[in-house]
C-alpha cells in the first residue's frame, strides 16, 4: 500500500517552519500515544507521523523527500549498502526522537521505554575520500583504516560478571516518584540512578571494557568506490558503523567524496568539456583533430571558418554513472590561438593574405560603422 504525504500525515503546508513541524508532531503525539490514547489504530498511527517526523525534521533528508518522495528512502543503485544518501528506517529508534521532545513522560507511563534495556543502533561514521578524476570516472577499490567501536567480546557487551538485580529498582531500571503541582499530583518515571537504567550490576567489571561493554579497535576496510560519484556524493555501507547497545544493530559508514580536478577535462554532473586548440589555418581551412575522450581516441572534423567557441557535441562520451544508469555526453570547445611570434616569411604569408578581399560581411559592417561615425 501506498505511504501517505508526510505534511498530510503531520497536517501542516510543504512550506512549514521546523518550529510548526515540532508542534504539529507534539500534539499529534499525545494523542496517539499507544500508553494514554483509545484509539483502535493509535500504535499504526504513532509509528507513521514518528516516521514522518524524523524525515521532515532534518533539513537535509527533507530536501530528497520534496525532490524524490519516498523514492528517496527505498535504498538505491550504486554499492554495498544502497546507493549515495539513502535513509534506511530499519533500526531507527523513534523512541529516541519522541524522548528528545518530550523529555521524560512524566504521569505518561512511558519512562520505561528510555530503559537503558532497550536495542539501540550504533553510532554512524563519516569518512571523507579524495579521489582522482580517473578513480571517480572509472570507480576503484580503496582500502581505508577506521576506528570504530565494537562490543567487547570478554564479556559480550554486558560490561562485567556474576550479574546481580538492582536492589533500587528492582530490576525495571526505572524509578517511579510523586510530584505535587498546582495542577494535581503526578506519577513521574525517571531513569534509576544506581544502575543506569540497565535493572542489574556486576559484582566484577570487565577489564577489557572498563565496564563499558564496548571497546575500541582499528579496523582495515576495501571500499569499492562506484564509478561515476562527484564531489559531495555519499555512500552508505550498512553495518559498518560503531557496534549497537544491548544487541541492536550497527551503525551505518558514510564515505564522503571529494574529486580533484582533471588538467584538460572539465566535469559538469556527467558531461565533461574539452577545449581544443586550433592554428589559424585549422581554423580557417578547417581540419580532421584526433581528439581523446575518456574511452579512447576520435577523430573529428573541424568545420572550416571554426571560431573560438565553437562547440561540438560527441554523445555518449561523457561518464557512465552507476547511480543514476546514465551516459552523458563530452562537448568540444573549440580555441583558436593567435600565434605572438612569426618568422619574417610567415609575416609576409600574413600580410599577402590581408591584402586579399576576403568578402567578410562583419568586417564590411564595421567599417561602414567606423566611416558613418567619422562623418
Amino acid at each position: 500500500m501506498d505511504k501517505k504525504d508526510y505534511y498530510e500525515v503531520l497536517g501542516v503546508q510543504k512550506n512549514a517552519s521546523q518550529d510548526e513541524i515540532k508542534s504539529a508532531f507534539r500534539k499529534l503525539a499525545k494523542k496517539y500515544h499507544p500508553d494514554v490514547s483509545k484509539e483502535p489504530d493509535a500504535e499504526a498511527k504513532f509509528k507513521e507521523i514518528q516516521e514522518a517526523y524524523a524525515v521532515l525534521s532534518d533539513e537535509e533528508k527533507r530536501k530528497q523527500y520534496d525532490q524524490f518522495g519516498h523514492a528517496a528512502f527505498q535504498g538505491g543503485a550504486g554499492g554495498a549498502g544502497g546507493g549515495f544518501g539513502g535513509f534506511d528506517f530499519s533500526g531507527f529508534s523513534y523512541d529516541d526522537i519522541f524522548d528528545n521532545i518530550f523529555g521524560d513522560f512524566g504521569g505518561f507511563g512511558g519512562s520505561s521505554r528510555r530503559s537503558s534495556n532497550r536495542a539501540t543502533k550504533g553510532n554512524d561514521s563519516l569518512v571523507k575520500m579524495t579521489l582522482t578524476f580517473e578513480e571517480a570516472v572509472y570507480g576503484t577499490k580503496k582500502e581505508i583504516e577506521l576506528e570504530v567501536t565494537e562490543t567487547c567480546d570478554h564479556c559480550h557487551g554486558k560490561g562485567g560478571f556474576d550479574e546481580t538485580t538492582c536492589e533500587h529498582c528492582h530490576g525495571s531500571g526505572t524509578i517511579t516518584s510523586e510530584q505535587h503541582t498546582i495542577f494535581g499530583s503526578f506519577l513521574s518515571k525517571t531513569t534509576c540512578p544506581h544502575c543506569g537504567g540497565k535493572g542489574k550490576s556486576y559484582k566484577r567489571k570487565c577489564s577489557e571494557c572498563n565496564g563499558t561493554g564496548k571497546i575500541r579497535v582499528e579496523k582495515e576496510l576495501e571500499i569499492k568506490v562506484p564509478a561515476g560519484v562527484d564531489t559531495g556524493n555519499r555512500l552508505r555501507l550498512s553495518g559498518k558503523g560503531s557496534a549497537g547497545t544491548n544487541g541492536g544493530p550497527n551503525g551505518d559508514l558514510y564515505i564522503e567524496f571529494t574529486v580533484k580536478d582533471h588538467e584538460f577535462y572539465v566535469r559538469d554532473e556527467d558531461d565533461i568539456y574539452l577545449e581544443v586548440p586550433l592554428t589559424l589555418t585549422e581554423a580557417i581551412l578547417g581540419c580532421k583533430k584526433e581528439i581523446p575522450t575518456l574511452y579512447g581516441n576520435v577523430n573529428l572534423t573541424v568545420p572550416s571558418g571554426s571560431e573560438s567557441g565553437d562547440k561540438q557535441r560527441i554523445k555518449g562520451k561523457g561518464i557512465h554513472n552507476d547511480s543514476t544508469h546514465r551516459k552523458g555526453d563530452m562537448y568540444i570547445v573549440l580555441k583558436v590561438i593567435t600565434p605572438k611570434k612569426l618568422s619574417k616569411e610567415q609575416k609576409r604569408l600574413i600580410e599577402m593574405l590581408d591584402d586579399t578581399d576576403l568578402n567578410d560581411k562583419e568586417i564590411d559592417k564595421f567599417k561602414r560603422f567606423v566611416r558613418e561615425n567619422n562623418n
